[in-house]
């Protein structure tokens, strides 16, 4: 079977219209992430770019049933509003798109969306799926891609036991694994930074997010991490979907 675009930004009305036409892209992938500080080190769109991916290849997986939408680039981030160049949304804001995506696509007939999220602050989220689907009347869920991962899956493969962690191992290898080119290591002296974190907690953290990932983090573990996600993803978007 001849594999064709999943990506809306990436169609014509027409082959939409036909698409859909045909009975296809009755479901819809709408990924969430954002724009926010990833340590010295990783580009500040890691957790959009990161969905994505896992979005994408899933809905490829299950050609020609689902569509992926453009992703929701920036979210809740006021934790790292410190970190020059991160952006953040209000809660009540964030909410109003995602709702108004799938509303949109529940207009032009799409019955099943699954949100697949790459950035932990936007967890607030999850709480409103009850009210989406109460108002759209159609089938909507929240999940994180991550969630693909048990404790016991990460130890085998994070080497330094933290498992999903922010700007640190498995994000790092996920980044040389999918988009090497996002990895900023050069000219990067963490000491020289003279960094001010207010936050005591992740003054702590930081630095050894920045030494786990130059030492630990590796593109072949980022591959196996995202072939399961994706797995996981296509296996729950096709049970939604009775296919």
């Amino acid at each position: 079977m001849k594999i064709g675009e999943v990506r809306l930004w990436k169609l014509t009305r027409r082959m939409v219209r036909e698409a859909m036409s045909a009975g296809h892209f009755k479901g819809a992938i709408i990924p969430t992430g954002s724009t926010e500080q990833h340590n010295e080190y990783l580009a500040m769109e890691h957790d959009t770019a990161s969905a994505l991916h896992i979005a994408y290849h899933a809905a490829v997986d299950l050609y020609p049933h689902v569509l992926v939408t453009p992703p929701v680039p920036v979210g809740l981030s006021e934790h790292w509003m410190d970190f020059p160049g991160s952006l953040t949304l209000k809660p009540e804001t964030f909410i109003a798109v995602v709702y108004d995506i799938c509303d949109s696509l529940k207009r032009h007939g799409i019955e099943h969306i699954l949100i697949v999220n790459g950035h932990a602050g936007n967890g607030p989220l999850r709480h409103e799926m009850a009210d989406f689907n109460e108002k759209l009347g159609i089938d909507i869920e929240f999940c994180c891609y991550w969630e693909a991962y048990s404790k016991e899956y990460m130890d085998r493969i994070v080497g330094s036991g933290k498992g999903v962690a922010h700007a640190a191992e498995f994000e790092t290898s996920f980044g040389y694994a999918a988009f090497p080119e996002n990895a900023h290591w050069e000219e990067v002296d963490y000491e020289k930074a003279d960094l001010k974190i207010k936050s005591e907690s992740y003054a702590k953290e930081d630095p050894a997010a920045f030494a786990e990932s130059r030492d630990l983090a590796m593109a072949h573990k980022g591959r196996v991490m995202i072939n399961e996600a994706i797995n996981w993803v296509a296996e729950k978007m096709a049970t939604k979907m009775n296919l």
